[in-house]
């Protein structure tokens, strides 16, 4: 995407530091939860990654302007950052979530099936963190595409990171409406 839109810039030399970064804060984002819960920090983590795309567009060069590589690129840093601390807060919701579920199917009949719903919850996140994971994983196909569609059908990036941001927003709306959001569903 820089190289495309900043052809001057030489992206490969750089490009490394979102994914080191996203993976380097992921840990944060866990420790946050942990503090402040999943739902919390996952919520605020959307905003951002919401507001980043968004914010990046004016940054892109157009017909009245060269745009401005360092901004573009620094508001992907933060979206970048806003994810891996979205990536550790959605791994500390998921066994909340699980847990929480299966102690409610269990509760008033006994403590060997509150123990059972325990290890229910246990298996049921586990395997919901590796499947969220290959998901996760997709995105290195999917946006790649996203962008491409973008600059088939309308000749620039502009429209794929509109839907990136509304894509996030979504996700924002589902986190407030069952996991953050006071009265929630499983809040955690």
């Amino acid at each position: 995407l820089v190289n495309t839109e900043f052809p001057g810039v030489d992206a490969f030399k750089f490009a490394f530091i979102g994914p080191l970064l996203a993976a380097l804060v992921r840990p944060i984002g866990g420790w946050l939860s942990d503090r402040r819960g999943g739902a919390q920090i996952t919520f605020w983590s959307f905003v951002v990654m919401a507001v980043a795309p968004i914010a990046a567009i004016p940054f892109l060069p157009s017909s009245t302007s060269d745009g401005s590589v360092v901004g573009f690129v620094l508001l992907f840093l933060i979206l970048f950052i806003a994810a891996g601390v979205g990536n550790g807060s959605t791994f500390r919701m998921i066994p909340t979530i699980f847990r929480t579920l299966r102690e409610r199917q269990a509760a008033g009949q006994g403590e060997a099936a509150l123990e059972q719903a325990r290890r229910d919850g246990v298996t049921e996140a586990a395997a919901t963190l590796g499947f969220s994971s290959a998901v996760a994983a997709f995105g290195g196909f999917f946006i790649p595409m996203a962008y491409g569609a973008s600059i088939e059908l309308t000749g620039g990036f502009q429209n794929a990171l509109i839907f990136f941001s509304l894509f996030y927003l979504s996700c924002l709306w589902i986190t407030w409406k069952w996991y953050a959001r006071k009265g929630a569903v499983v809040p955690c």
